[in-house]
């Protein structure tokens, strides 16, 4: 069997984010995913490895090495690829690029979990956050909402106008509870640990995406926001016990654990149940969301060679 190495320009050429949706549909009608993480440590650098089996897909396992001081001799700081094997026989059948599977799988997530619960008709989406996730938010939702009106907030005006120039039509506002309230979509990706989205200022019939905190002590929305709303997950097993956004309130009681509705796992409790339902989805990606985007990509590469 050729090994397709597969880098992330040639790669995402040939990539396209409703499919991507699709592929993730097709992947969770699936048997659940086996997944595992390992850490190794070298002060300050790190070595992160996640790993899933999917019966009937195959297996990943995606590493990436962070080494913080990287940047002060010119080099980047983080690296990686993912490497897929057969299902059939465990034979190794690709390389990707790190940055191409972890673009479209963290977006993509988003995008899939809106398709269910956002209200068809949602014409104006607000971007909060001018990093490079941001960027990838403004490609799939532009996708999945051709039609829709793209607003921005970010701490700083310098790194939004950046992003403008990245991002055609996108208009920038100053004042976070305005934009909040203007939106029928509402995708945020900060490194926040202190909750910047406040649920008093949710709308009904909002669709709130939050994607940034990935740590236990991170969160981007408030208690508030959670009563509010009926909240959804990727996947509970990468979510509720590791993640501050749910980890936090479920300890504190403020909720409990059967507020959250559904995970992928469980399609016919994952929509909107009228009009004025406010939403709220937590991407905690996972790997196996890397495997479902990798084998993706990885049929995608081969269709067209």
């Amino acid at each position: 069997m050729t090994i397709s190495i597969i880098p992330f320009a040639e790669g995402e050429a040939r990539l396209d984010w409703i499919a991507l949706c699709g592929a993730f549909e097709a992947g969770h009608r699936l048997p659940k995913a086996e997944i595992g993480d390992t850490f190794l440590y070298r002060d300050p650098d790190t070595l992160l490895s996640r790993a899933a089996w999917i019966d009937g897909m195959g297996l990943a396992v995606k590493s990436a090495t962070v080494f913080p001081k990287n940047p002060q001799a010119g080099n980047p700081m983080i690296n990686g690829s993912v490497s897929v094997f057969s299902d059939a026989n465990g034979a190794l059948e690709a390389v990707i690029d790190f940055h191409l599977v972890t673009k479209w799988k963290t977006a993509g997530d988003s995008l899939y979990a809106a398709r269910k619960l956002a209200r068809p008709d949602s014409r104006k989406i607000l971007i909060v956050g001018a990093g490079t996730v941001g960027r990838s938010l403004f490609q799939a939702y532009s996708a999945g909402f051709p039609e829709a009106e793209f607003l921005l907030w970010n701490r700083t005006q310098r790194n939004a106008e950046a992003m403008q120039l990245d991002c055609p039509g996108i208009k920038i506002m100053a004042d976070l509870e305005e934009a909040v309230k203007q939106a029928d979509i509402v995708t945020s990706a900060t490194m926040s640990t202190e909750p910047l989205l406040k649920g008093a200022w949710f709308q009904p019939g909002q669709h709130i995406d939050v994607i940034g905190a990935y740590r236990p002590d991170m969160r981007e929305v408030d208690d508030e926001a959670l009563l509010r709303s009926r909240v959804f997950v990727d996947s509970y097993d990468t979510t509720v016990g590791h993640i501050g956004e749910i980890k936090i309130p479920l300890e504190a009681g403020t909720i409990t654990r059967d507020h959250l509705v559904a995970d992928y796992y469980e399609p016919e409790r994952y929509r909107r149940e009228s009009e004025g339902d406010i939403t709220l989805f937590k991407n905690g990606g996972g790997a196996h969301l890397d495997l479902m985007t990798s084998r993706y990509i990885l049929d995608v590469w081969r269709a067209a060679s």
